[in-house]
Formats: C-alpha cells, structure tokens, sequence
C-alpha cells in the first residue's frame, strides 16, 4: 500500500505535468496564430524525433545501469527539474519573445513568430526532460511492483490521470488563453517538488547483473546499437507487436491532436468544452478500476482488441453523424471513453508481451518505430487540414481508418499470443 501511494503520488505530478502542457501549448499556438502544419510539426513530430534519438539510448542503459539509487530512479531525479524550468519558460514566452522582437528591431507583423520561437526552444527542453523520463518511469512501475497486480494498479494509475485532468479541465483550461503564464508556473512547481518526493521515497530492489556483450566484440556505443537492434528488430513476434500497439496509439491521434481546434470550428467554447472532458473522465474514472481487475482476469491483449473495434465504428459514426456543437460534443465525449478503456484495460499490455529484464528496452524499440510515424503524421494531417480549410470532420474519417488497421495488426498478435501459451502459459520468446 505505501508503495501505490507514492507511485500514485508521483503519477499525479506527472500526469498534471502532461495534462496540462499539451492543450496550454496547443491555445497558445492559436492564440499567436500558427498554422495547423506548424501545430501538428510543434505538437507530433518534434517530441517523436526526440523520443526516436533519446528513447533507445536511456531504456537500454537503464536496462543495464546498477547503482546506488537503483537502475531507474538516477534518471528521474536528473530529469525532474529540467522539466519543471523548462515550464517555466514556456510560461514567460510571450514576455520572452516580446523582449527579443524589440530589442532585435524587428517588423511588429513578425512578433508572433518571434513568440512561437521562443516557446518553441521551452518546448524542446522540456521535450527532452520528458521523455527521457518517460522512457524509465515504466520501467520503474515494471520493477516494483508485482505482477499479478499489474492491472489494478494500472487502473489506479488511470483513476488519478483522470482525476488530474478533471482538475485541470473544470478549473483552469477556459483560462489557459489569458492566463497560461501563472498556470505553467503553478503546475511546473507542483510538479517539480511532488515527483522528486515519489523519486526519493520509492526504493528499488535487487537486480541480477547484466548481460555480458558477445564473446570477442568491443565494448562500446557501436557494440550496443547492435545489441539493441539485434535483440528487438529481429524477431518477427516483436516487431507485429511493435506495429500493433503502433497503430493502436496512432488511431487517437488524429482526434486528439487537434480537438480543440475542432471545438472551435463546430461552435464549441473552451468552457464548454471543458465540461464535456469533466464528464468524459467521470466516465472514465468510474471504469478504471473494473478495467484494470478486468485486464488481471481476461488479459490486456482482449482488451485492447475490443477497445480499438469499437472505436473504429465510433469514428465512422462521427465522420457522418457530426454536424454542430452538440453533436461534436457527443462523439467527442464517447471518442475520450473509448480512447481511455484502451489505455486502461491495455495499460499493462506490454509488461504483460515484453521480457521483464528488458522491458524497457523492448519498449523503447516500439516507441522508436512509433515515433517514426508520428513524426511525419503530425505535420501531414496538419497540412491537410490547412488544403482542406480547416475541416475538422476529417481527423474522425483519419481516425476510422488507422483504427481499422491497428485492429487486423492487433487480431494477428493476438492468433501469435495464444500460439505462444495464452494468458496462462505465454512466457515471452
């Protein structure tokens, strides 16, 4: 119980970190006028080449690291405050930006721009605290605690994520336009001193000594790229997860990456909008333990085939039925239910498919190939979105149809999973 609370404790200054940042990043591109290609480049593809670059390096030497603190929590400690200053900037862009536009001099119709940039540099650093540290705080779930918990816990850890965004979306996001400066402020804090606190209450345990590298190769940065890629690229069964689990986070994209611009063109307000999250993760807090037990009894794999088939007809339901506010509003509501059931009841999938003393690595191989769509994905549906006018409706027929690939890739995984021993005998090849 100790250990759940601080992990929960911990996940609740996460989560507020990540609930936040994303949707006060995205009004401030709209409110300094940047196109939806530079949202979808800002928002999408940035943090997914950074994931690509650093995700492999920090999950692998993780994997391996023994010391002191443990193999996970050196890095979180190191990344925790980065992070939180890089909040602060973000916070003090505008300021920042109107600064250096004129001091440099220049024209006022470029000042937006020169904001955007400033942000943009924030963004990055904040990108690379964030994701290094997301390539080890699951590692870390994976560590401490047991197993046969996995999915209970991971539907604790769903029930405060929406606890945090219901916070976040009744209170503060119909402010965040106006009032985005002492909201980061307030959240890299928060965020700042309460997952330091879980870092130094969490201890690890005893690991075995890792891997010796092959008999007659050097040691050294060359030698462990090819480890890496040898370990995870090279066996069938790993990359068809990889691809389904891919396609399964891909298919929320769409609808996610630029909801609240779609809320806007359907006649939604920001309150309003607000709202309907509010409820949406009522909803959702409701389910998360019951799916988590769930995942414990029928496994994660069920799950998320379940979830990913009944979003891929949602999604077509929205493609034609959207037609105004309330309609938007609906379908948006259901698309957030149904996007949480598959993080929720899947939460556990990949501790439950990956090896355990190499899970991080294994997960950060994913990562990395999903990274890779992603990082064409966001600017392509951005620049579609600018030929197509701005026609919102499209992220939902975008979304029905990633939706129906990630569920053909995720029914092959499965016929493989059951093939290895199903939820009572699989053991990971």
């Amino acid at each position: 119980m100790l250990l759940f609370f601080w992990l929960l404790w911990g996940d609740f200054a996460w989560m507020l970190k990540e609930r936040t940042a994303w949707p006060v990043v995205q009004i401030m591109l709209r409110k300094f006028q940047a196109s939806d290609f530079l949202t979808g480049l800002f928002l999408l593809s940035l943090p997914a080449a950074i994931g690509m670059l650093l995700g492999p390096v920090v999950s692998y030497r993780s994997d391996r690291h023994r010391g002191r603190w443990g193999r996970r929590i050196p890095y979180l400690l190191v990344t925790t405050p980065i992070a939180a200053l890089a909040m602060y900037g973000m916070a003090f862009s505008q300021v920042a930006g109107t600064w250096v536009h004129e001091r440099m001099g220049w024209a006022p119709e470029s000042l937006n721009l020169t904001i955007i940039v400033v942000l943009g540099l924030s963004w990055t650093v904040f990108e690379f605290a964030t994701i290094t540290a997301n390539a080890v705080f699951g590692g870390l779930v994976n560590d401490v605690v047991p197993h046969e918990l996995l999915g209970r816990f991971f539907g604790l850890f769903r029930a405060v994520s929406l606890i945090t965004g219901m916070i976040f979306n009744y209170y503060l996001i119909g402010h965040a336009r106006e009032h985005f400066l002492p909201i980061l402020l307030g959240i890299g804090t928060v965020y700042g001193v309460g997952f330091m606190l879980m870092c130094l209450r969490v201890k690890e345990g005893e690991y075995p000594p890792p891997e010796e590298m092959d008999a007659g190769q050097p040691p050294g940065f060359i030698a462990a790229v090819r480890t890496y890629a040898r370990e995870c690229f090279t066996q069938p069964y790993y990359l068809l997860v990889f691809v389904a689990m891919g396609l399964a986070n891909l298919s929320f994209t769409p609808v996610n990456l630029f909801s609240i611009y779609s809320a806007e063109s359907f006649g939604l307000s920001m309150e309003a909008y607000g709202k309907y999250v509010v409820v949406m993760y009522s909803i959702s807090l409701v389910l998360a333990y019951p799916l988590g037990w769930m995942a414990d009894r029928v496994h994660a794999i069920r799950m998320g085939v379940g979830a990913i088939a009944v979003y891929a007809v949602l999604m077509v339901v929205g493609w034609y039925g959207i037609v105004g506010p309330r309609s938007f509003g609906v379908v948006f509501l259901v698309h957030g239910v149904v996007s949480g059931c598959y993080f929720t009841g899947a939460a556990a999938l990949a501790q439950m498919l990956f090896p355990k003393l190499k899970f991080a690595q294994f997960a950060s191989a994913g990562a990395l190939l999903l990274a890779l769509a992603n990082i064409g994905f966001g600017p392509l549906m951005g620049r579609l979105l600018d030929w197509l006018g701005h026609d919102y409706r499209y992220t939902f027929g975008v979304g029905a149809l990633v939706a129906l690939t990630a569920l053909v890739f995720n029914l092959v995984v499965y016929r493989r999973f059951m093939a290895l021993g199903g939820p009572k005998g699989y053991v990971a090849p």
